[in-house]
Protein backbone atom coordinates (compact mmCIF):
# COMPACT_ATOMS: atom_id res chain seq x y z
CA UNK A 1 0.00 0.00 0.00
CA UNK A 2 0.81 3.84 -1.01
CA UNK A 3 0.55 6.29 1.78
CA UNK A 4 -0.33 10.03 0.42
CA UNK A 5 0.07 12.63 3.37
CA UNK A 6 -1.86 15.95 2.62
CA UNK A 7 -0.38 19.51 3.32
CA UNK A 8 -1.68 21.32 6.55
CA UNK A 9 -0.90 24.05 8.50
CA UNK A 10 1.58 22.85 11.26
CA UNK A 11 -0.36 19.36 11.25
CA UNK A 12 2.53 17.26 11.95
CA UNK A 13 0.84 15.86 14.84
CA UNK A 14 -2.37 14.34 12.67
CA UNK A 15 -0.02 13.19 10.38
CA UNK A 16 2.08 11.26 12.97
CA UNK A 17 -1.55 9.81 14.54
CA UNK A 18 -1.94 8.52 11.12
CA UNK A 19 1.45 6.79 10.74
CA UNK A 20 0.97 5.39 14.07
CA UNK A 21 -2.34 3.34 13.46
CA UNK A 22 -0.48 1.81 10.32
CA UNK A 23 2.49 0.57 12.72
CA UNK A 24 0.37 -0.58 15.41
CA UNK A 25 -1.67 -2.38 12.83
CA UNK A 26 1.73 -3.60 11.03
CA UNK A 27 0.30 -2.50 7.47
CA UNK A 28 3.20 -3.04 5.34
CA UNK A 29 3.58 0.70 3.24
CA UNK A 30 5.23 0.42 -0.08
CA UNK A 31 5.45 4.28 -0.92
CA UNK A 32 4.88 7.39 0.90
CA UNK A 33 4.06 10.63 -0.84
CA UNK A 34 4.03 14.06 1.21
CA UNK A 35 2.71 17.84 1.15
CA UNK A 36 4.24 20.69 3.34
CA UNK A 37 3.36 18.85 6.66
CA UNK A 38 3.06 15.71 5.20
CA UNK A 39 6.00 16.31 3.36
CA UNK A 40 7.92 16.84 6.49
CA UNK A 41 6.60 13.47 8.83
CA UNK A 42 7.14 11.51 5.78
CA UNK A 43 10.57 12.44 5.30
CA UNK A 44 11.18 11.16 9.32
CA UNK A 45 9.43 8.35 8.69
CA UNK A 46 11.19 7.09 5.59
CA UNK A 47 14.51 7.56 7.32
CA UNK A 48 13.85 4.83 9.62
CA UNK A 49 12.48 7.26 12.87
CA UNK A 50 9.25 5.83 14.30
CA UNK A 51 6.11 7.73 15.24
CA UNK A 52 7.02 8.07 19.14
CA UNK A 53 10.85 9.28 17.56
CA UNK A 54 8.67 11.70 15.60
CA UNK A 55 6.74 13.49 17.71
CA UNK A 56 9.87 13.81 20.40
CA UNK A 57 11.52 15.79 17.55
CA UNK A 58 8.93 17.96 16.30
CA UNK A 59 7.46 18.69 19.94
CA UNK A 60 10.63 19.39 21.62
CA UNK A 61 9.49 23.50 21.32
CA UNK A 62 7.35 25.67 20.14
CA UNK A 63 6.56 26.15 16.35
CA UNK A 64 8.70 29.52 16.32
CA UNK A 65 11.91 28.14 17.83
CA UNK A 66 12.38 27.01 14.37
CA UNK A 67 11.58 30.07 12.50
CA UNK A 68 14.09 33.30 12.25
CA UNK A 69 13.76 36.33 10.60
CA UNK A 70 14.40 36.24 6.96
CA UNK A 71 17.20 39.54 5.90
CA UNK A 72 15.90 39.31 2.41
CA UNK A 73 12.22 39.89 2.81
CA UNK A 74 11.45 40.30 -0.52
CA UNK A 75 11.94 36.54 -0.86
CA UNK A 76 9.47 35.56 2.74
CA UNK A 77 9.59 37.40 5.69
CA UNK A 78 10.66 34.36 7.58
CA UNK A 79 13.52 32.23 6.86
CA UNK A 80 13.10 27.71 7.76
CA UNK A 81 17.11 26.95 7.77
CA UNK A 82 16.83 25.71 10.94
CA UNK A 83 13.95 23.30 9.80
CA UNK A 84 16.85 22.24 6.74
CA UNK A 85 19.71 21.79 9.59
CA UNK A 86 17.38 19.66 11.98
CA UNK A 87 16.41 17.40 8.51
CA UNK A 88 20.07 17.58 7.56
CA UNK A 89 20.73 16.34 11.15
CA UNK A 90 18.38 13.05 10.99
CA UNK A 91 17.16 12.32 8.07
CA UNK A 92 18.87 10.87 4.98
CA UNK A 93 20.22 13.20 2.81
CA UNK A 94 18.52 12.72 -0.57
CA UNK A 95 15.03 11.54 -1.09
CA UNK A 96 15.78 8.84 -2.91
CA UNK A 97 17.62 7.13 0.13
CA UNK A 98 14.93 6.54 2.61
CA UNK A 99 13.89 3.29 3.23
CA UNK A 100 11.22 2.86 0.58
CA UNK A 101 10.07 5.02 -2.46
CA UNK A 102 9.71 8.50 -1.76
CA UNK A 103 8.11 11.87 -2.79
CA UNK A 104 7.46 15.44 -1.96
CA UNK A 105 4.61 17.88 -3.44
CA UNK A 106 5.98 21.21 -4.51
CA UNK A 107 5.31 23.80 -6.52
CA UNK A 108 7.43 26.17 -8.98
CA UNK A 109 7.60 29.86 -9.70
CA UNK A 110 4.22 29.88 -11.59
CA UNK A 111 2.24 27.60 -9.29
CA UNK A 112 3.01 24.26 -11.29
CA UNK A 113 2.88 21.37 -8.77
CA UNK A 114 5.20 18.32 -9.20
CA UNK A 115 5.95 15.72 -7.14
CA UNK A 116 9.74 15.12 -6.49
CA UNK A 117 11.14 11.70 -6.18
CA UNK A 118 15.33 12.24 -6.49
CA UNK A 119 17.33 15.36 -5.19
CA UNK A 120 18.34 16.95 -1.66
CA UNK A 121 15.81 15.86 0.76
CA UNK A 122 15.74 18.88 3.55
CA UNK A 123 15.74 21.64 0.38
CA UNK A 124 12.75 19.88 -0.91
CA UNK A 125 10.82 19.37 2.24
CA UNK A 126 11.48 23.08 3.24
CA UNK A 127 10.56 23.70 -0.19
CA UNK A 128 6.77 22.09 0.24
CA UNK A 129 6.58 24.04 3.49
CA UNK A 130 7.12 27.34 1.98
CA UNK A 131 4.25 29.07 2.23
CA UNK A 132 4.64 32.14 -0.70
CA UNK A 133 5.33 35.32 1.24
CA UNK A 134 5.46 33.81 4.67
CA UNK A 135 8.78 31.79 4.35
CA UNK A 136 11.21 32.07 1.90
CA UNK A 137 11.28 30.02 -1.11
CA UNK A 138 14.34 27.76 -1.57
CA UNK A 139 16.12 27.74 -5.09
CA UNK A 140 17.20 24.06 -5.94
CA UNK A 141 19.63 23.74 -8.76
CA UNK A 142 18.66 27.35 -10.09
CA UNK A 143 15.03 26.63 -10.04
CA UNK A 144 12.84 28.48 -7.35
CA UNK A 145 10.55 26.19 -5.30
CA UNK A 146 7.72 27.00 -3.16
CA UNK A 147 4.54 25.50 -0.99
CA UNK A 148 3.67 22.39 -2.29
CA UNK A 149 0.14 22.75 -0.89
CA UNK A 150 -0.29 26.08 -3.18
CA UNK A 151 -0.79 23.66 -6.52
CA UNK A 152 -1.77 20.36 -4.85
CA UNK A 153 -2.34 19.95 -1.19
CA UNK A 154 -2.96 16.37 -1.59
CA UNK A 155 -0.33 15.27 -3.88
CA UNK A 156 -1.94 12.33 -5.26
CA UNK A 157 -2.95 12.67 -8.86
CA UNK A 158 0.98 13.08 -9.76
CA UNK A 159 2.15 10.62 -6.98
CA UNK A 160 -0.38 7.81 -8.54
CA UNK A 161 0.73 9.22 -11.85
CA UNK A 162 4.43 8.17 -11.22
CA UNK A 163 3.88 4.92 -8.78
CA UNK A 164 0.25 3.27 -10.40
CA UNK A 165 -0.04 2.14 -6.63
CA UNK A 166 -2.41 -1.03 -6.35
CA UNK A 167 -3.64 0.33 -3.46
CA UNK A 168 -3.55 3.87 -1.61
CA UNK A 169 -4.26 5.55 1.80
CA UNK A 170 -4.55 9.59 1.64
CA UNK A 171 -4.76 11.01 5.25
CA UNK A 172 -6.41 14.66 4.02
CA UNK A 173 -5.87 17.47 6.21
CA UNK A 174 -8.74 19.83 6.40
CA UNK A 175 -8.26 22.97 4.42
CA UNK A 176 -6.82 25.85 5.55
CA UNK A 177 -5.69 27.28 2.70
CA UNK A 178 -3.73 26.46 -0.46
CA UNK A 179 -5.79 24.44 -3.96
CA UNK A 180 -9.36 24.24 -3.15
CA UNK A 181 -9.32 21.04 -5.91
CA UNK A 182 -9.26 17.43 -4.12
CA UNK A 183 -7.83 15.42 -7.06
CA UNK A 184 -6.58 11.68 -7.04
CA UNK A 185 -9.04 10.43 -5.03
CA UNK A 186 -10.57 7.55 -6.16
CA UNK A 187 -10.15 4.38 -5.29
CA UNK A 188 -7.77 5.57 -2.16
CA UNK A 189 -8.90 4.74 1.54
CA UNK A 190 -9.23 8.53 2.64
CA UNK A 191 -8.84 9.59 6.39
CA UNK A 192 -9.93 13.45 7.34
CA UNK A 193 -8.60 15.61 10.35
CA UNK A 194 -9.38 18.88 10.77
CA UNK A 195 -7.15 21.85 10.84
CA UNK A 196 -5.10 21.63 13.50
CA UNK A 197 -5.70 25.49 15.09
CA UNK A 198 -2.43 25.74 16.09
CA UNK A 199 -0.03 28.90 15.87
CA UNK A 200 3.57 29.49 15.24
CA UNK A 201 3.09 30.47 19.44
CA UNK A 202 1.99 26.62 20.48
CA UNK A 203 1.70 23.59 19.59
CA UNK A 204 -1.61 22.99 21.82
CA UNK A 205 -2.81 19.74 22.59
CA UNK A 206 -1.06 17.90 20.51
CA UNK A 207 -1.14 14.30 22.01
CA UNK A 208 -4.96 14.55 21.55
CA UNK A 209 -5.21 15.32 17.75
CA UNK A 210 -2.57 12.24 17.72
CA UNK A 211 -4.96 10.14 19.43
CA UNK A 212 -8.16 11.85 17.37
CA UNK A 213 -6.46 10.44 14.28
CA UNK A 214 -5.01 7.50 15.19
CA UNK A 215 -8.27 6.21 16.27
CA UNK A 216 -9.75 7.52 12.81
CA UNK A 217 -7.26 5.53 11.64
CA UNK A 218 -7.61 2.29 13.06
CA UNK A 219 -11.08 2.34 11.85
CA UNK A 220 -10.56 2.76 8.38
CA UNK A 221 -8.33 0.08 8.61
CA UNK A 222 -11.44 -1.96 9.57
CA UNK A 223 -13.05 -1.51 5.85
CA UNK A 224 -9.87 -2.86 4.17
Amino acid sequence: MDVILSSGFLAFASHIGFLRALEEANIPVDGVCGTSSGALVGALWVSGLSTQEIEKEIFRGRPISLLSLNPYVWRGLLSLYKVVALLQDIAVDRLEEGSIPFGVGVCTSDWTPQIKTSGPLADFVVASCSIPYLFSSIYIDGVRYCDGGAGDRIGAKGWKEIRNPQQSMVHLVERSRGAKKEEGLEGSIVVRSPRSGVSFFSFGEYQARIERTRLATHDALKKI
